[in-house]
């Protein structure tokens, strides 16, 4: 049988120890969205370079100012197009790194509370006469921490989904406005 500032003190080890699990997760889940992040961008700019490349020197070849501007009628929609896989494809990156980071804290969150239960339950097993109401009072709170934790996650994801839905929202506003602007333009 432990003594109860034994098992208070292997429970604080656990809890450092769970605490610098979900920061080396989320750590490595922020990296892992900056990567796709700085991925997705170096991409873009190098197809944005040679792309504005063979657009220019088309539109250098042009023989007429007629010629020039249906050229540069026709190169809007497709740049359009690839602004909207951009917006799109950022979108999934922040809806999928803010997902990863819900599921490690989630999990590891989850996992501390367990803990913490079952000191509390372990300590109240050994506890003196009379400490009854004390222990319900602990227990209580806990009840209430995880309430209000569970209740902060439950925002955090509605906010996540909102901005989520915003920013596709905002690439579909910008589709349908790239789409309605590059007919006018070849006219």
């Amino acid at each position: 049988m432990f003594s109860i500032p034994e098992q208070f003190s292997n429970a604080t080890k656990a809890n450092f120890e769970s605490q610098f699990a979900i920061f080396s997760s989320l750590t490595a889940k922020a990296f892992e969205g900056v990567e796709k992040l700085v991925d997705l961008n170096l991409t873009a700019a190098k197809a944005s370079l040679e792309e504005s490349s063979v657009a220019a020197k088309q539109l250098l070849s042009a023989k007429d100012p007629q010629e020039f501007f249906s050229l540069a009628a026709a190169q809007a929609q497709p740049t359009a197009e690839k602004a909207i896989a951009y917006g799109r494809h950022l979108a999934a990156i922040a809806s999928g790194t803010q997902a990863e980071f819900s599921r490690a804290a989630e999990t590891q969150i989850a996992e501390t509370n367990r803990k913490v239960i079952s000191l509390v339950d372990e300590v109240s097993k050994n506890a003196p006469a009379g400490s009854e109401n004390a222990i319900a009072l602990l227990k209580s709170t806990l009840g209430n921490a995880s309430a209000g934790y569970e209740q902060f996650t439950k925002s955090a994801k509605q906010a996540g989904e909102a901005i989520e839905t915003n920013l596709n929202a905002a690439v579909n506003q910008f589709a349908a406005a790239a789409q309605k602007v590059a007919p006018a333009a070849k006219k």
